[in-house]
């Protein structure tokens, strides 16, 4: 009798392992059929910083360190579904050039000459705050959109900026959508410029923190609660933005507010804020920080370290200029505190280093020429 129970023992051995291998795989089959249950598994036995962000995303009452506003759930929401909504490229899609100038464009000649043969993959719009245009281009005839004057340093630039997208987002062919100043140049060919924007995963958003009294310093705690002073970021006004995040962007009320009010010239203690600086490197770093490039696409040099960047008249335009121009493969952020820390991003363009810019600003009418005879002369993509 004593063989016969050691052998009714030694075969439960293998029957609870395929017992409890069986129920292993129903827990994976269960974490791939729900995908909340996935993360939330997953995240539980391996949390990550992945994990926090998605529950910062998820909304879940435990992932903030205050309660949030009706306002703001709201907002929340209304991000959280529009970024559920993947760009769908198409052979009619397009890139929506945003120029905004006091009047007449002095490169218009030069535009012409980068969108000439790509008819049908751009559209273009044009905000002239001061007197209507003088075109020398048939692209930019009667692509004037209804306009209000502009301040430099007030908030109606975000307005013109938010009025531009609006105008752009009316035709759905429009996929992509670049912010650009009267001074601004190509210096890539129009087939490079489409398909690095258009097949891009990211809005290129310049988007750092500066301690000093030119970021954080220009902070005031009436923005509080929505907009606490460890989420103020600044950036560069010339952006490309995806449709997700136009539209986004259009319909963000509470944020906008906030940075109208509270952020301007003037404000308390003699403090200068400038929000076509803050309030999109602030907003969407808030709601979609993966979503960001981080960086310009638009070449800018600071160099002198004055309120505007350095101006590029006739003389300092060579083939060397331009080369150096879509060499550049890092983007420098200098902080105003007495540090002057620079902060270097790398240009990642889908997950590789490329070249940073594909336009750049501030150029004098002047160089307009040379620009062209560069231009054309250039076998570069």
């Amino acid at each position: 009798m004593v063989a016969p129970r050691k052998q009714q023992i030694t075969q439960k051995g293998p029957t609870w392992i395929i017992v409890l291998v069986g129920l292993a795989c129903l827990f994976l089959i269960a974490l791939f059929i729900h995908p909340l249950l996935s993360h939330t598994a997953v995240c539980k036995f391996f949390p990550t910083q992945a994990c926090r962000i998605h529950d910062h995303e998820g909304m879940h009452s435990n992932a903030f360190p205050r309660e949030l506003s009706d306002s703001e759930i709201e907002s929340r929401v209304v991000v959280k579904e529009m970024l559920k909504f993947n760009t769908v490229r198409t052979k009619t899609s397009k890139v929506a050039f945003l120029f905004m100038t006091p009047g007449s464009l002095p490169f218009e000649k030069l535009w012409h000459k980068f969108f000439k043969g790509h008819e049908g993959k751009f559209s273009i719009y044009i905000h002239a705050s001061k007197e209507k245009p003088v075109h020398v281009s048939r692209y930019f005839v009667g692509r004037e959109i209804h306009s209000e004057p502009v301040g430099w340093g007030k908030f109606s630039m975000v307005e013109a900026e938010k009025r531009l997208l609006a105008h752009a987002l009316l035709d759905t062919d429009n996929q992509h959508f670049v912010l650009l100043s009267e001074s601004c140049i190509p210096v890539r060919h129009f087939e490079f410029v489409y398909n690095y924007l258009l097949f891009t995963n990211v809005s290129f958003i310049e988007c750092y923190i500066d301690p000093g009294p030119h970021g954080n310093g220009r902070y005031i705690h009436h923005m509080l609660p929505e907009v606490e002073e460890k989420d103020f970021r600044k950036g560069s006004q010339w952006f490309t933005m995806k449709r997700q995040h136009a539209i986004i962007v259009m319909a963000d009320s509470l944020y906008f507010t906030k940075f109208k009010y509270h952020c301007r010239p003037g404000m308390e203690g003699g403090r200068n804020c400038y929000s076509d600086e803050h309030y999109l490197p602030t907003f969407l770093n808030m709601v979609d920080p993966g979503g960001i490039a981080n960086w310009s696409v638009t070449y800018v040099d600071w160099s002198e370290g004055k309120w505007h960047p350095r101006s590029f008249s006739a003389k300092d335009i060579t083939s060397n200029l331009m080369k150096y121009f879509t060499s550049i493969d890092e983007s420098p952020h200098i902080t105003s505190d007495p540090k002057r820390t620079v902060l270097i991003t790398p240009c990642m363009w889908n997950g590789s280093k490329r070249p940073c810019y594909l336009f750049a600003r501030k150029f004098v009418p002047e160089t307009l020429d040379k620009l062209i005879h560069l231009f054309s002369n250039s076998s570069s993509p």
